[in-house]
């Protein structure tokens, strides 16, 4: 989903910048779009979002360029992943699918002001629905977002995620509407084959049975 965005806006003559975990599969997808129009400005630079550090290097360089920021994509996400804690103490589903997107728009906050009209794109899932993140009494329950490897099961982790995303894309857009910078989030659809689901051999059986009834990207 990542890399076909990019491409689109690429082609339609976006200045784009690819945020990538790994730096080698960033700039072979950068190659990947050149190879298709060699006048694309496309870049790739170093994000992993497991590491609230790696965020807060990642805006500082970004910002360096003194480019504005129009459109800023949280996509990234991972799902039905083995329970473990990131570097910085916190469950990692909750972190890379929301954490490390809430931080990052924190950071460039400022920014996306200053280049208002802009906006900010949350992919988050219909999968939302089928969670909670209240406790009995009908407050937030924290230990819910981040839970011990005793209570965590990965997809109600993964569904807690998407529900964040889409609670914080409204919030996001209730307070910077006013000043130019609108936030949406967005289900990309069931029948879309990905590699979201690469960590879980169950859903990877699951996804290529299903493959032939899929849409492509």
């Amino acid at each position: 989903l990542g890399f076909e965005t990019a491409k689109s806006l690429a082609l339609h003559g976006a200045y784009v910048i690819l945020a990538c975990r790994s730096a080698a599969r960033g700039n072979e997808a950068v190659q990947r779009i050149l190879g298709e129009w060699h006048k694309a400005k496309v870049e790739a630079m170093t994000l992993d979002l497991a590491s609230l550090q790696s965020v807060q290097h990642f805006a500082e360089a970004f910002k360096s360029k003194n480019l504005p920021l129009h459109i800023l994509i949280c996509n990234a996400a991972v799902f039905g992943v083995p329970w473990c804690l990131t570097e910085d103490g916190l469950e990692s589903t909750f972190q890379v699918n929301h954490l490390g997107h809430f931080y990052l728009v924190q950071l460039l906050e400022e920014l996306l002001r200053q280049s208002s009209p802009a906006r900010v794109v949350v992919v988050s899932s219909e999968s939302h629905r089928f969670t909670e993140i209240k406790d009995s009494s009908g407050k937030l329950d924290f230990s819910l977002l981040s839970p011990s490897k005793k209570e965590y099961w990965a997809m109600l982790a993964y569904n807690r995620s998407k529900l964040c995303n889409i609670l914080f894309s409204n919030e996001l857009n209730r307070r910077l509407s006013p000043h130019g910078v609108t936030s949406n989030s967005l289900h990309p659809g069931n029948m879309i084959y990905s590699s979201l689901h690469r960590n879980w051999w169950v859903y990877t059986l699951l996804f290529t049975l299903a493959r032939p009834f899929t849409k492509s990207m």
